[in-house]
């Protein structure tokens, strides 16, 4: 018996070891030929080196060639699920983009990277066992960090005091260049009902800007007492957005601006001559618009808009004079949160100058967000999906800037909660993966509340 069993244990040894040394065979030449595909060269090619050493290609792409292992029952549906996870929390195909072009490069891409590194996160430990040699050397994650950091200058906002190319956050700059013309223009229109059918409809209504630049109801009302769909995003600072709208559908302020004036159940006006015919019948208003435009159209109207809207940003939070060097600017319950905020990797994805409005992320990493929600799905859930009709998408959204969040409520693109307490929770839960005390809770709000800013040289503020 005995002997038996140490027959069937020397086989497992010798199985297991036969596993591994496939595996790290199957891992060499795999990496060796992505490589290659690449067609990469200098601190590019060694950065792909080391994420493609490291197996980063099995979870974190999409139709990666796998070990003939991971067929085996049990682990083949393991795989599947740690590549469907994987793919949604870090597309190695979409980074490889911005390693080949530096303008593809994703600012998110970089935070999360840095992240793991910084955590020793990459790869997991269970795929470490069989993979042996696929865990980064110091050296490895030096090159790494250097690279993310120098990648990271570019998004730095220029000729602002406390930018800090190793943090993931930034100061929003005091201001950005504009044409002083273009944005009194951009105001009045902003301001201006004419732009929809009946009179009735700014772009002021729903993005109000005495309200932390949104309305505060679930979802907008527009021409006639129509309800949007979904619940319209903050105005203010959304010149740093990479893209408009929670689908991204709209590439610049100046598409997202040409959006409402058309549409049936917000603005509704029939078409852009009949905005023209109104505005153009103003002949103080044609005079001043001629001045400045060669004409008055869709084009010229919604470059006046986004001009304007480009002065919308909130610099000189609490937060950003922390950043800038006084320790005092804010609380030590907040440096508590920040440290919270920084510890679960929620700086990943609220990133940057506006600490949101970089990526779009699936809602729902750790859990059914919308079966757990316990209400039917709306068009509104769809997401990205709506505008790239990729399946890959669905229940994707724009991540929303946490600038002013204290001001902004309510919260997430079905409005799901006012409770800011309540959205942190939600957002640890499905995107964290973690329960954290009502104390540490407490201290993210904290925090949350130091990132309301100036409008203007005067503190934000909502009305009641």
């Amino acid at each position: 018996m005995k002997k038996a069993l140490a027959t069937v244990a020397a086989l497992g040894v010798v199985g297991a070891l036969g596993t591994i040394g496939y595996a790290n065979y199957f891992d060499k030449q795999q990496s060796a030929t992505l490589l290659e595909k690449t067609k990469l060269s200098g601190q590019a090619k060694a950065v792909m080196q080391v994420m493609y050493d490291s197996g980063c290609q099995y979870c974190h792409a999409p139709n990666t060639k796998l070990p003939l292992y991971t067929k085996l029952p049990v682990l083949d549906k393991l795989f599947l699920y740690d590549i469907q996870h994987g793919t949604r929390a870090f597309n190695l195909n979409q980074f490889l983009a911005g390693v080949q072009n530096p303008q593809k490069l994703s600012e998110v891409d970089l935070a999360k990277l840095q992240r793991v590194i910084e955590n020793d996160e990459m790869p997991p430990k269970r795929f470490q066992m069989v993979h042996w040699g696929s865990a980064p050397s110091a050296e490895d994650k030096a090159l790494l960090l250097a690279w993310i950091t120098k990648n990271r200058e570019k998004f730095l906002p220029s000729h602002t005091e406390g930018t800090d190319a190793k943090r993931l956050v930034q100061p929003i700059p005091d201001a950005l260049t504009v044409d002083a013309e273009k944005v009194a223009l951009g105001e009045f229109l902003y301001h201006d009902g004419r732009l929809s059918g009946d009179g009735s409809i700014q772009c002021h209504t729903c993005h109000q800007l005495k309200n932390g630049g949104v309305d505060g109801l679930a979802t907008s009302t527009g021409i006639k007492g129509q309800k949007g769909g979904i619940n319209a995003p903050t105005v203010y600072n959304a010149a740093f957005n990479f893209a408009q709208f929670w689908d991204g559908r709209a590439a610049t302020l100046a598409d997202q601006a040409g959006g409402p004036p058309l549409n049936p159940v917000e603005m509704g006006s029939k078409n852009w001559q009949e905005i023209i015919d109104k505005l153009e019948k103003d002949e103080a208003f044609k005079q001043a618009f001629l001045k400045v435009y060669p004409a008055i159209d869709a084009n010229t109207i919604t470059n006046a808009i986004a001009e304007f809207e480009k002065t919308l940003i909130t610099p000189n939070s609490a937060f950003d004079r922390y950043l800038k060097g006084d320790k005092n600017a804010i609380s030590p319950a907040a440096k508590r949160g920040y440290q919270l905020f920084v510890e679960n990797k929620c700086d990943t994805c609220h990133t940057g100058i506006a600490m949101g409005g970089q990526s779009y992320e699936f809602l729902g990493l750790y859990g059914d967000y919308f079966a757990d929600r316990g209400t039917p799905l709306t068009d509104a859930d769809k997401g990205r999906i709506s505008h790239t009709g990729n399946p890959a998408d669905l229940h994707k959204f724009k991540v929303p800037t946490l600038r002013n969040i204290a001001l902004t409520a309510p919260y997430f693109h079905d409005a799901r909660t006012s409770d800011l307490n309540e959205a942190i929770k939600l957002m640890l839960k499905y995107q964290v993966g973690k329960e954290l005390s009502q104390k540490d809770v407490e201290y993210i709000k904290a925090f949350l509340e130091t990132l309301t800013g100036e409008y203007k040289g005067k503190m934000l503020t909502k009305e009641e």
